[in-house]
């Protein structure tokens, strides 16, 4: 007989998100780039093929419920397990079960592993030879990018399937359900929601069904014996201590700051302000994004309008002196003049250019004549021979003059874009260049590497 949760009668004091758990596929909500029609996973579970897999996803889409109706659907044993508080002898344990239920009844057995991104390498490589072997059917569930958090001898025996955060109609439908279900959900107490709290609650949940239900669930509590009706202002009450998901460190928050970095690429400061305040009202340390700021201002605007770097450095003093929430809108103003500013990675690029060629060319000697000569041996050794003095030169400038190893004086890395400052820079460099090229002093062949012969 398969084992499941759903055997034995839900018990009242559960939370309401664990009573209104699906128990079938059917009733499983969301995910349906997955579990519609003709969709991958979807047909793997038609075909009776159960295969080990991680799922992916951010809380509250649903990755333990499905985890637990795959292995309703498929006749399978449901083995829990936590990476928080499981280690490998556990792992071992369960495998050992697993084989004697498949040697006893011919039964699979999935092992589902939540938090799997928490086992360090030695406990992941622990399910490597059981799934290879087929002794257990292995799912993980993770928040975290698998890529990152998971070693890739495990990854190549499962297959990766993403979790999307559930849609408006997701949430509304199984908000109704949980209303209306008088056997799991709230149905006996014939409770109403009007239509304003109805889509506060589902844009608080922010694609969470666990929030959702949960905060349908404080709300029911909150109300009188004789009331039943959930309105704006009870639910403005549960959500007065509402903080939103932002697991520092975790995927979502660099999602967030790409958003942010990508906002300001893009010149669009109105979307840029609203990441910079999704992060802030996620508990991001304004520091840190005031720190991103200095970066971006280099990276994607540079020498474009380098008033933007003097601003986000501004902003990030600002931010230190004052605190918050003085100091926020300090680094507001640096976000909207870095969206709305011109844009530039000249330097950017010219940076990763010059790294790149240094890593892979040999270690030229710095020609003689613009080495120093600070002593009478090296003078006689021809260190500074021939050197120009720019500030000696007709506009400051030594026309002619090589400042690379020889091999390289062809090189260019620094080309401004017609943007901003950059087409002025651009139009000097133009200018210098051409007198180099007309110049009758140009360094050529090896002159400006050799020192004169001593006598």
């Amino acid at each position: 007989m398969t084992q499941s949760l759903f055997d034995q009668q839900e018990n009242e004091h559960q939370p309401l998100a664990a009573r209104m758990r699906p128990r079938s596929l059917a009733e499983y909500v969301g995910q349906q780039h997955l579990l519609a029609e003709g969709k991958p996973l979807r047909k793997a579970l038609a075909c009776d093929k159960l295969h080990s897999m991680i799922l992916w996803g951010p809380p509250g889409v649903g990755k333990t419920s499905l985890a637990h109706t795959i292995a309703e659907s498929s006749g399978a044993y449901f083995e829990p397990l936590s990476a928080v508080l499981a280690g490998v002898k556990e792992v071992r344990a369960a495998v050992e079960m697993a084989k004697q239920r498949r040697a006893g009844r011919g039964q699979s057995t999935v092992v589902f592993v939540d938090e799997v991104h928490r086992f360090n390498k030695s406990q992941q490589d622990a399910f490597l030879p059981h799934v290879e072997d087929g002794s257990i059917v292995l799912i993980g569930a993770t928040t975290e990018n698998p890529s990152f958090e998971l070693n890739n001898a495990l990854l190549s025996r499962c297959r990766v399937y993403l979790l999307k955060s559930l849609t408006e109609d997701d949430l509304s439908g199984l908000l109704q359900q949980a209303l209306t279900d008088h056997q799991r959900g709230l149905g006996t107490q014939q409770l109403t929601i009007t239509a304003d709290a109805r889509q506060r609650l589902i844009v608080a949940a922010q694609g969470d069904a666990r929030m959702l239900l949960n905060l349908l669930e404080m709300c029911s509590d909150l109300l009188g014996e004789s009331e039943r009706e959930i309105n704006l202002a009870l639910l403005n009450e549960v959500l007065s201590s509402d903080v939103r998901r932002f697991d520092k460190g975790g995927d979502l928050f660099y999602d967030q700051i790409s958003a942010l970095h990508k906002s300001l690429r893009g010149s669009d400061p109105d979307a840029a302000l609203y990441w910079f305040a999704r992060m802030l009202d996620g508990g991001c340390d304004p520091l840190y994004i005031a720190r991103r700021l200095v970066r971006m201002a280099s990276e994607d605007i540079g020498n474009a309008d380098p008033r933007a770097l003097e601003i986000a450095l501004n902003a990030w003093l600002a931010q230190e002196r004052l605190g918050s929430p003085e100091g926020e809108l300090v680094i507001a103003q640096a976000v909207t003049y870095l969206a709305c500013a011109a844009k530039s990675n000249a330097v950017y690029n010219a940076f990763n250019a010059v790294r790149a060629d240094i890593k892979s060319q040999p270690s030229y000697e710095v020609p003689y004549h613009l080495r120093n000569a600070p002593t009478k041996l090296m003078e006689q050794q021809g260190f500074g021979d021939g050197y120009r003095y720019a500030h000696d030169e007709p506009e400051a400038f030594a026309a002619g003059e090589n400042y690379f190893p020889e091999p390289l004086r062809e090189s260019r890395y620094y080309n401004p874009p017609a943007r901003g400052l950059e087409i002025k820079i651009g139009e000097k460099l133009q200018y210098l260049r051409a007198l180099n090229q007309n110049s009758p002093r140009q360094r050529y062949g090896q002159q400006a590497n050799e020192p004169n012969e001593q006598d």
